[in-house]
């Protein structure tokens, strides 16, 4: 593929990718806004992110077996178009438990962006050259943590929390077009599975069977769900706790996010020099070291925000290599049903950072250290499951070209 196809390719779904997260990290700021508004305690006001989370995960069994039978254009319409509905009416409510409902409601919506993306890359590309075009699409995903927060403050200045969503919506609005525009259909109907629910069972038989499968998508589900922890807490952490404002805040959260989506460039390249096996296990092992060594700091009476900073900044990076790695491995060896394996990683990955997320939930209190004790429980079971599953395959995986 040309480049700037290739580089095109990469820009559309990258930017269809991050339409949820926006409706995420542009949330993360108004939080305790939110909760005051609606007269809310912590814990239901997470809860309404909590949700968002759980539907992401729940949507995307559906999309993904859908995108094998139908393609993967009209369940992009579909759950876009929902995306769109639920933000104006997040908008609109005035009682934090209707709030919920309809963030569950938004995540459905999103999962479709979130899950059918990553079938076209296994469409398109198989090895490196998957893990080059996954890696693009996380540069240009890499939008929202590193922007959204900042717009979010600012449309909170002007607006409110609830212009949030209004902003959202425009952007769903916004991924409609581009998919009519833009995305061509990459499953040629000859490659389109018969659609039954019987056949999706099947499929999703054949992932729950294949033990390396499930091993790389509990790495990058429990590697991620440390992040969804601080995704949780951090507000109230560094807002509450140590005081900053919500736009120090976002500049913090987002630079905290470059570290990710930077390194997360150089995983085609190092899969190339040492195979994507070794690169996913040296990375997993260094965000657990990191993270271990920011539990020590905390358990032994630390409270330094900029400690905090740095070795996040620090894991974040190990975990922009894993990401991508544990992805493409996982999809490698199931092309035929792409969709449906893509559903069955994203909702995994999903449901683990929800209920790791809600147990974080149960003892939060706007300290530091109950976030980083689940941040660094995520990390270290992500690397446990690391040796476990390449313990019987260490050579590198065999460099594959263009699908």
């Amino acid at each position: 593929m040309p480049s700037s196809p290739f580089l095109r390719m990469a820009l559309i779904l990258g930017l269809l990718s991050a339409i949820g997260p926006f409706a995420i990290d542009m949330y993360l700021p108004a939080l305790p806004d939110i909760g005051a508004s609606l007269h809310a305690a912590v814990g239901p006001v997470q809860w309404s992110l909590t949700a968002f989370f759980l539907a992401l995960g729940v949507g995307q069994v559906v999309y993904g077996p859908v995108s094998d039978m139908l393609g993967r254009k009209p369940p992009l319409y579909f759950g876009l178009a929902l995306f769109v509905l639920t933000s104006v009416a997040c908008a609109l409510t005035s009682n934090i438990r209707l709030l919920v409902l309809l963030r569950f409601l938004q995540g459905l919506g999103a999962a479709a962006g979130t899950v059918i993306p990553r079938a076209v890359v296994r469409d398109l590309h198989t090895g490196n050259e998957a893990a080059r075009l996954m890696s693009l699409l996380m540069l240009v995903f890499s939008v929202s943590p590193l922007l959204a927060p900042l717009i979010g403050s600012g449309v909170i200045a002007l607006a409110g929390w609830r212009g949030v969503f209004w902003m959202v919506a425009l952007l769903g609005l916004a991924g409609m077009l581009m998919v009519h525009r833009a995305l061509p259909e990459t499953l040629a109907p000859a490659n389109r599975h018969a659609g039954t629910l019987a056949s999706a069972a099947r499929a999703y038989g054949v992932l729950l069977r294949d033990a390396r499968y499930l091993g790389l998508v509990g790495i990058g589900s429990f590697t991620m769900a440390g992040f969804f922890v601080f995704l949780a807490g951090s507000p109230f952490v560094f807002i509450n706790h140590y005081g900053l404002t919500p736009v120090q805040y976002s500049l913090a959260f987002s630079i905290n996010a470059a570290a990710f989506f930077v390194t997360a460039q150089f995983t085609a390249r190092l899969g190339r020099r040492f195979g994507l096996e070794p690169v996913t296990v040296w990375a997993a092992s260094g965000a657990g070291m990191t993270m271990v060594l920011l539990l020590a700091y905390y358990l032994l009476g630390g409270d330094g925000m900029w400690v905090l900073l740095v070795l996040y900044f620090i894991a974040s990076g190990c975990m922009g290599l894993v990401i991508p790695t544990t992805s493409v491995l996982a999809l490698d060896d199931h092309g035929p049903i792409a969709g449906t394996a893509s559903a069955l990683m994203g909702t995994l990955q999903m449901l683990i950072g929800t209920v790791a997320m809600a147990v974080a939930g149960l003892f939060a209190t706007g300290n530091p250290l109950p976030m980083v004790i689940g941040m660094a429980a995520g990390a270290l079971i992500g690397v446990l499951l690391t040796w476990v599953t390449f313990r019987h395959r260490p050579q590198a995986l065999a460099k594959a070209g263009p699908a």
